[in-house]
């Protein structure tokens, strides 16, 4: 049976109880709910034509005011699982009355564009309109002074999306009712009550799902305030945490918490630590817990759900459920009729949605229903009921791999390297058949065999294969595995599928190099011509916001790191013996602009690389080879 919304005909737009409550902080500068409310409603007024609304603000409270704004409007919000511009032609196909908000001076999302109304640019609405704006939205209250909109529990403020098995990006509408309904839950379950005004700082950006769910909802339904800022340094975040005041909760993921332990960094307190979006270490959740000087909550969710369970990951392995969430098997066919009314009407989307969901629905799927899940989803992971209230995780089953008659998972591999003291951040990756890393030939066919990057500074890689040898089977060790200066993990901290693909390509073969020979005269290497190495920053980059404000463009540093790691992939091994002699930037890079990169690598070792964009050189730079020996062709056999 579907969730019911019925008792509920409208929810208030936020929970605050007074109109002096502090709901957001700005740049370290306190906002009133009566502030709040008041840029809602003005935003709302000049929002454009159009039933949809791609919020692409940077800034949470620009982000929040816009949201809210879009729900008063009669508006949907639409929050792709990308922003690329494959991403926004899908969304122009999927809503053809779309328009972009945004708060930036340069906005490349070929859509029509609104930029985000600061109060200067719209002037003042007259008390009648903004009385009528409040009264059309159901609002039952008299006081002039303090009026919360009321939103009908059925409306659909919110539609996310996610790419799904097919690549078609598969929509998920959100009713106001069954947001409100899990977001209390969440308040419930993280004990937001009982802190007291808590302040919420997330490290991940609104437009995701558990960012828009723990950074922007949590605040507006648990009666919190939130920050503006998306800090992603670690210096960055001691610094926000330390501007705000107690009780301060931490909204992060793993990646971020890995890097903030690792770095050492001196951090203030926080009442709380909550993480999501990936599977969080036992021993990493203890460490923060210890640096934090908190208790780390893990949240467990989807797109298509929401959150519905969380463990306190220090101290107990099994996830509790959400009170209401239901989790049984099904058989794997779902009566049409379910789709249809969860997802509205759209029926090209309902039917790739019911066929992921069927293609995905084994004899053993776990279906999660009940309490704000507004339809059962067969869940993508391989859970174990404990009882009715809790359950064990053992990966997606996607990630489940079958070698020489071993099975295993990407998971359990992904943590086993990530536990060897010294790697900072690893990935194993299964190429498609289609793909360069194969092995021998075995009965006539290529056999493809999984690889690994890793960013490990101060390990050898006969030391590190060493340690994976003691962790996992023979049959599963990474050939190759691949030495790197970062991974290129998204604002949330994942590594779409399609960024490990174009990694591995670039290694099997994607520059043409010139290396040194046996008697030390550069020469041309045996590697075909390949395609040219391609790039683009995208405009939710962490490094971004305030560079510069109003105008962004891509940090010489950024360019830098991600051409560093390029070339270490395509080379098959890390570049931190190098050292960059020299560096020129010579014309700006835009956000989401596509990036060429060529390198060539000299009898010396040097290796001289250009970044270029619409035929015009962005950026050169030189690596100079490390002093106690220059590279050999068999440093370079891999590429």
């Amino acid at each position: 049976m579907m969730a019911s919304i019925d008792g509920m005909p409208s929810l208030p737009l936020l929970f605050h109880t007074s109109q002096d409550q502090t709901i957001a902080w700005c740049d370290g500068a306190p906002v009133r709910v009566r502030e709040f409310l008041a840029d809602v409603r003005r935003v709302a007024q000049a929002l454009p034509a159009g039933g949809h609304v791609f919020n692409m603000c940077t800034d949470r409270y620009r982000f929040a005011v816009g949201l809210c704004a879009s729900i008063l409007a009669g508006k949907i919000s639409l929050l792709p699982s990308a922003h690329t511009p494959e991403a926004v032609r899908q969304l122009a196909a999927f809503a053809p009355d779309t328009f972009c908000l945004h708060d930036s001076a340069t906005c490349s999302v070929a859509l029509p564009q609104f930029r985000f109304p600061e109060a200067s640019h719209v002037g003042a609405k007259s008390d009648r309109a903004l009385n009528a704006l409040s009264t059309a939205s159901g609002s039952e209250e008299e006081d002039d002074e303090f009026v919360v909109p009321h939103i009908d529990a059925a409306q659909t403020v919110a539609c996310l999306f996610t790419s799904g098995s097919t690549g078609v990006p598969v929509p998920h509408a959100k009713k106001w009712g069954f947001l409100v309904q899990c977001l209390r839950t969440s308040a419930a379950r993280l004990g937001l009550a009982e802190r007291g005004a808590c302040t919420l700082i997330g490290t991940v950006p609104p437009q995701h799902m558990y960012g828009f769910e723990n950074t922007v909802l949590l605040a507006l339904v648990g009666g919190c305030a939130f920050s503006n800022r998306q800090p992603f340094y670690p210096g960055d975040i001691a610094s926000e945490l330390g501007a705000l005041p107690q009780p301060r909760v931490l909204i992060t993921s793993p990646v971020h918490l890995r890097t903030l332990m690792l770095a050492g960094q001196a951090l203030p307190p926080v009442a709380l630590t909550v993480s999501a979006t990936a599977p969080l270490a036992q021993d990493l959740a203890a460490q923060a817990e210890t640096a934090l000087h908190a208790p780390l909550l893990e949240i467990y969710g989807s797109t298509e759900t929401g959150q519905i369970a969380t463990r306190r990951t220090a101290h107990e392995v099994a996830w509790r459920l959400y009170p209401g969430v239901r989790l049984e098997k099904r058989h794997r066919a779902r009566p049409a009729a379910e789709v249809d009314a969860h997802l509205g009407t759209q029926p090209e989307a309902q039917r790739i949605a019911q066929d992921e969901r069927a293609d995905d629905a084994d004899d053993s799927a776990i279906w999660v229903s009940g309490a704000h899940v507004e339809a059962p989803v067969p869940m993508g992971d391989a859970l174990e009921p404990l009882d009715d209230n809790r359950f064990l995780l053992h990966g997606r089953k996607a990630d489940l791999i079958n070698i020489a008659g071993k099975r295993t998972s990407l998971g359990y591999l992904n943590h086993q390297l990530n536990a060897i003291p010294g790697v900072v951040d690893a990935v194993f990756f299964m190429p498609d058949d289609t793909q360069g890393s194969a092995g021998p030939l075995r009965h006539g066919e290529l056999v493809t065999r999984l690889l690994a990057f890793v960013v490990a500074p101060g390990l050898a890689a006969a030391e590190l294969q060493r340690a994976l040898r003691e962790r996992i089977d023979a049959a599963f060790m990474p050939r190759p595995l691949i030495f790197v200066d970062a991974l290129p993990r998204n604002a949330t901290g994942k590594l779409p599928r399609d960024v490990l693909t174009a990694m591995v390509a670039q290694h099997t073969g994607a520059a043409r190099l010139r290396v040194p020979d046996a008697k030390g005269a550069a020469s041309v290497s045996g590697v075909p011509e390949p395609a040219a190495l391609t790039f683009t920053i995208p405009a939710d980059h962490p490094a971004l916001p305030g560079h510069f404000p109003g105008q962004p463009i891509v940090p010489g540093v950024v360019l830098l790191d991600h051409a560093i790691t390029m070339i270490g992939a395509a080379l098959g091994r890390s570049l931190d013996p190098c050292r960059l002699t020299s560096a020129k930037f010579l014309h700006p890079a835009a956000p989401d602009q596509p990036l060429t990169l060529s390198f060539e690598v000299a009898a010396s070792g040097a290796i001289r690389f250009t970044i270029s964009a619409a035929g015009r050189t962005v950026a050169s730079g030189v690596l100079a080879a490390p002093q106690s020996a220059s590279m050999s062709s068999h440093d370079t056999v891999a590429a």
